[in-house]
């Protein structure tokens, strides 16, 4: 890790326009956290589906907050959402804006993880001391003291925060709480589990968890294909074409497209809901993007996936749609199963454990995709290295003409997987999108 940037002052005056900016900074700091969460959140269990984005969201509010003092052309959210009351920094001291960051998720990540293994807290302190270092030697005591004291102050405000959230705070430790899927299930086409699996649901009390863009009244989305047998109804057809796409096996184009997006399984990689988090530090480097970018950026990614990972689990459980394996099996093909397989465990044939409509991936993907887009251009072209190197399943890298590209490969990747059908994926994009426009649309600037 390097850290060059020094947190010097410009100059000796104590005016405030000659104290460093965030952008006068480059984005190691943030990228160096963003990388730590998902080495951390890629072996923890009970962060998938929501809890995951939920961390982000507020690790990248708190940083947000805590140097936004330092970015002329952004607002803080002090007292947007009720509740949330953040100390203001001192608009004639000097900070160093790395420092503070560095302090805030130094706080915050060993809460949001609050069942890290030592190795895991190790490497939260190790990257701590070795930034902290790096920039202790370049500031007066003043400053260094300053800006450790307003991360950790911030940091304190937003986990007082995070704690007034009943539903979403603390999830993680039992995501099968308080829902009962055989109350749910009043006839043929409704959720059931599937097995290999947990035998029960995930999740079923996310959709009540706090948003940040949306309204309550916004955690809905659009009404699915209605159930039907018939083999000349919609719902029939897409079930053939999950059929189709895998029997009797994928090609290996679908193959390579459902493992390089799959993102299901502990232990294996991150979760989907912060694949675009990983998809955005790419960009961060690629472009040497400032601090100020990297910042705005991890903010948005977070709170657009927390707000589309809670509208579509309230969705999931509000249309309450089974999984393609349970309708085939039914009334197609009693033998078939989905593609989906754990190369850790050697499990074959796993739908994932919640409803099918919308996906989960499709929309949380297409949140991402949008914020990306809106912060580095609708048309930016890049290879996706997220699992280069992998050899436990077909990481290849991809290269895709936009992020909307990605979004959409992202979300059609579950299909041949055999675990959602056509209507979960093009919903999930389209809601998704809508979500992460509203994030966007949140007054960042003044």
């Amino acid at each position: 890790m390097l850290f060059i940037a020094s947190c010097a002052k410009d100059t000796t005056s104590e005016s405030t326009t000659n104290f460093k900016l965030v952008a006068d900074y480059p984005n190691d700091v943030t990228h160096t956290w963003n990388e730590v969460f998902l080495q951390i959140e890629r072996y923890s269990a009970g962060y998938r589906p929501g809890p995951a984005p939920r961390a982000v969201s507020y690790l990248g509010l708190s940083a947000y907050e805590g140097v936004v003092a330092g970015m002329p052309d952004f607002n803080s959210f002090n007292g947007y959402w009720s509740g949330f009351d953040i100390p203001q920094a001192d608009a004639n001291k000097e900070y160093c804006w790395p420092l503070v960051i560095n302090a805030s998720y130094e706080y915050l990540l060993p809460k949001f993880f609050g069942k890290a293994t030592q190795e895991q807290l190790n490497l939260i302190s190790s990257t701590a001391k070795t930034i902290t270092a790096e920039y202790k030697q370049q500031v007066s005591a003043d400053v260094f003291n300053r800006s450790i004291n307003r991360g950790r102050e911030v940091a304190e405000a937003v986990w007082t925060y995070s704690k007034t959230d009943p539903i979403g705070h603390d999830h993680y430790l039992d995501p099968f709480q308080q829902y009962d899927w055989e109350k749910a299930y009043k006839k043929d086409g409704d959720w059931r589990p599937t097995f290999p699996g947990p035998g029960k649901p995930m999740g079923g009390i996310w959709g009540k968890a706090r948003t940040y863009a949306l309204k309550d009244d916004q955690k809905l989305c659009r009404k699915p294909i209605p159930y039907s047998t018939d083999p000349k109804s919609h719902l029939y057809a897409q079930a053939i074409e999950v059929f189709s796409q895998n029997s009797p096996t994928l090609s290996y184009e679908a193959e390579w497209v459902g493992e390089f997006w799959s993102d299901d399984l502990v232990n294996l990689t991150f979760s989907p809901g912060v694949r675009f988090l990983a998809i955005g530090d790419q960009v961060l480097k690629l472009e040497k993007s400032n601090l100020e970018t990297a910042v705005w950026m991890t903010a948005m990614i977070g709170m657009a996936s927390n707000d589309a990972g809670i509208a579509c689990w309230n969705s999931k459980y509000y249309y309450n749609v089974e999984r393609p394996e349970s309708y085939i099996q039914r009334v197609i093909d009693p033998t078939w199963e989905p593609a989906l397989y754990n190369p850790l465990t050697g499990d074959e044939g796993i739908s994932p454990s919640f409803p099918a409509y919308p996906s989960g991936h499709s929309t949380m993907g297409a949140a991402g995709a949008e914020i990306l887009g809106y912060i580095f251009g609708y048309g930016y072209k890049m290879t996706d290295n997220c699992h280069a190197n992998r050899v436990e399943f077909e990481g290849r890298p991809r290269v895709f003409n936009s992020f909307y590209d990605m979004g959409l490969e992202n979300a059609w990747s579950r299909v041949p997987l055999g675990v959602h059908f056509r209507m979960d994926c093009e919903e999930g994009v389209r809601f998704g999108t809508e979500i992460g426009r509203a994030t966007h649309n949140l007054p960042w600037k003044k």
